[in-house]
């Protein structure tokens, strides 16, 4: 896990040690000095550093080595690489948290575009109107922008004339769009 070749080097607490992230360091060497000093088995949650630089999430559990006196000598135990897990973990956080943030942008953006054909203002000026009223109205943008949304069907009709003006934009639109070769 280390990035060692089992047998190439001797497995000290002091080489185990400088693998540590520095900020993990101090706080692993106090938990081995109080398993040797009494007698305590330990575990430890830290990030450490491979012979290649890869830093590692893990979780360590450990008792100690006896001497045959019975004093204790060193300990002995096993990692469990969390990396991957963590990362994952991370990952999916992210990713729910992004789909939330998207959803909720969406919403807005919906919002300022009815602002902007309603008042015929740029999409800043739509969202000052909404932060507006959000603020006079101790309301969240998102959730004001999501009652506006929805509330637009309680607008009058469009009349017939707008609504075949927009169909025939909506069928020509493409040949004013211009083309990048």
């Amino acid at each position: 896990m280390h990035g060692y070749t089992p047998g190439a080097v001797e497995p000290t607490t002091e080489l185990m040690l400088a693998h540590k992230h520095p900020d993990d360091r101090n706080d692993v060497a106090d938990r081995i000095t109080r398993a040797l000093e009494l007698g305590e088995s330990f575990s430890s949650r830290h990030r450490f550093l491979d012979t290649a630089g890869n830093l590692h999430h893990v979780m360590v559990v450990a008792d100690r080595i006896h001497d045959q006196a019975g004093k204790v000598t060193g300990t002995a135990g096993f990692y469990i690489d969390l990396t991957d897990t963590l990362a994952e973990s991370t990952r999916d956080a992210v990713s729910t948290r992004l789909s939330e943030v998207v959803e909720h942008r969406a919403v807005i953006e919906q919002a300022k575009g009815v602002l902007m054909h309603m008042y015929r203002i740029n999409a800043d000026q739509a969202f000052k109107v909404l932060a507006w009223r959000s603020q006079e109205t101790n309301t969240k943008i998102r959730n004001l922008a999501a009652a506006l949304i929805d509330e637009l069907a309680t607008l009058p009709k469009s009349s017939p004339t707008t609504v075949t003006t927009f169909d025939h934009l909506l069928l020509t639109v493409h040949e004013r769009v211009p083309r990048k070769n």
